[in-house]
């Protein structure tokens, strides 16, 4: 594992442990986030088509997570599209991004700040 990367022990039983790197939560929080009707994309991120030729770690862009003692503080900054409620949808995605970190990775998330880089008019609601 590189060493600047950071990881966070999320088990430790009879057969070893099992360590999680922060940013595989970051890209957890990402796909989340742009599962939700009305986010364009992370902001920063490249388009989805580009990320199989490039590889996940794009996708954590727009994403930063602290962990501390097994509690995960989350800030996403997303793209939204032209026509869509704000409120509306940064409330979907803490509910989305909350649950997938949660069931995923068994550790607790108390915060997902939700910030709105811009406003995509190419895309139709």
């Amino acid at each position: 594992m590189a060493e600047d990367r950071k990881s966070f022990k999320i088990k430790d039983g009879s057969l070893g442990e099992v360590k999680i790197a922060d940013e595989v939560v970051a890209i957890i929080a990402g796909l989340a986030a742009t599962e939700i009707e009305g986010v364009s994309s992370m902001a920063g991120n490249i388009t989805n088509e580009l990320v199989s030729k490039l590889g996940m770690k794009n996708l954590s862009k727009g994403v930063r997570v602290d962990v501390l003692d097994g509690v995960v503080n989350v800030d996403v900054a997303i793209n939204i599209a032209y026509g869509y409620s704000i409120p509306d949808v940064s409330a979907k995605v803490q509910e989305r991004v909350k649950s997938a970190i949660e069931n995923m990775t068994a550790l607790e998330v108390s915060v997902v700040n939700v910030r709105i880089a811009s406003v995509d008019m190419g895309k139709d609601k």
